[in-house]
């Protein structure tokens, strides 16, 4: 088979290219665009599906480098910067986590099949996505279930793509049911983009201290957690003193541009011929898991975090990191509030829940049911 390989550089021109076709077809494809799908979604995934037809036949095998992949999801949490609402947020993640393991535990007992084949498919590949997928993949495996690791990045790539399809139109949909759209309020001014991004940089440059220092203490955090430390120290120092101007409305902007090509790349490196590797059994599993997503994040997410416009944007992110990551979460969100209006509560509730405390909380759980 031939390997064609891409740099990093080619690999981003490559994403940016799938993000055009994307949009483009979003403009002319009425139900992607009523439906919040967003664009790097649209066009990495019919790239993923092209790429899997080429490696099926056995024509060409691409490989990419992902290295700007990190920098752009770096970039974005630094530019996102509760309470009450965060501990009922983390409440509402941990009963999805129990529930997802129940459910796939009961689901592979009714199909006859090994209860460890249905923790593949339960909160390790879904909350946890492919970085827990790999480390539980070759647990799973110690235990006696072969090809566990396989089964787990398989599930994960679907939940990722399942996850990134369903969050747009679950949230859309409560908004408008619900009569939840809010006037949309941007400020911008050109010549403030160039300092916009010096303090994006800065924050990005002085977290990386902050996330070594975490390092000391034994856990293990996310690369970002540092720069989005420091991105909300200087928020708040701007908002509370009035000594610092932070320019958050150009600030989001470049987020988004940056969410935008790391969901891209996320996309367009998808390996789906993975999926081929799933039988009958899983994928009953991996269908259940998705209703019970919608189901929770429409009905429980919703209700439980106040049946308003934050709740909504909430339950779209909770679609994005429930099956797949918290950048799918973020890029959910964000389709939302483009169209809508802001949602300040949930863009700080995702990232610090999703890539904080779910996972810490998730190997919690995925243990004590490996034990039962």
């Amino acid at each position: 088979m031939l390997q064609l390989s891409f740099d990093m550089y080619q690999t981003l021109a490559l994403a940016v290219a799938m993000l055009m076709l994307g949009s483009a077809l979003r403009r002319r494809i009425p139900v992607l665009e009523t439906f919040c799908i967003p664009a790097p979604v649209v066009g990495g995934l019919l790239f993923a599906v092209v790429s899997c037809v080429l490696y099926a036949t056995g024509l060409v095998e691409l490989s990419f480098d992902e290295t700007l992949k990190s920098v752009c999801m770096v970039v974005f949490f630094t530019s996102v910067s509760g309470g009450m609402s965060l501990v009922v947020f983390l409440i509402c993640v941990l009963v999805l986590i129990v529930g997802q393991n129940a459910l796939a535990i009961g689901l592979s007992k009714v199909l006859g099949v090994n209860p460890l084949v249905g923790l593949c498919t339960g909160s390790i590949p879904m909350v946890g996505g492919h970085g827990t997928a790999g480390a539980f993949g070759t647990v799973l495996e110690d235990l006696g279930l072969e090809g566990a690791t396989t089964l787990c990045t398989a599930a994960a790539t679907f939940g990722l793509v399942a996850g990134s399809l369903m969050g747009g139109p679950v949230g859309r949909r409560l908004i408008l049911k619900h009569d939840l759209e809010e006037e949309r309020k941007h400020h911008r001014s050109v010549s403030m983009y160039a300092p916009a991004t010096y303090q994006l940089v800065i924050a990005m440059g002085v977290g990386t201290l902050v996330s070594w220092l975490l390092s000391k203490t034994g856990m293990t955090f996310p690369v970002y957690i540092g720069a989005m430390i420091v991105a909300a120290v200087m928020r708040n120092y701007s908002e509370f003193t009035g000594r610092l101007s932070i320019h958050m409305g150009e600030i989001n902007d470049i987020g988004g541009i940056c969410l935008n090509l790391f969901l891209g790349i996320a996309m367009i490196t998808l390996k789906l011929w993975q999926l081929a590797s799933l039988a009958l059994p899983l994928m009953v599993l991996l269908a259940g898991q998705t209703l019970l997503m919608f189901l929770f994040a429409y009905f429980v997410v919703f209700n439980v975090l106040g049946r308003n416009y934050d709740a909504a944007i909430l339950s779209a992110g909770t679609c994005g990191f429930g099956m797949g990551a918290t950048p799918n979460a973020m890029a959910n969100m964000q389709v939302l509030t483009d169209k809508f209006a802001p949602s300040v509560k949930a863009y700080i509730l995702v990232p610090i829940v999703g890539s904080m405390f779910a996972d810490f909380i998730n190997s919690l759980t995925i243990t004590l049911f490996i034990n039962l």
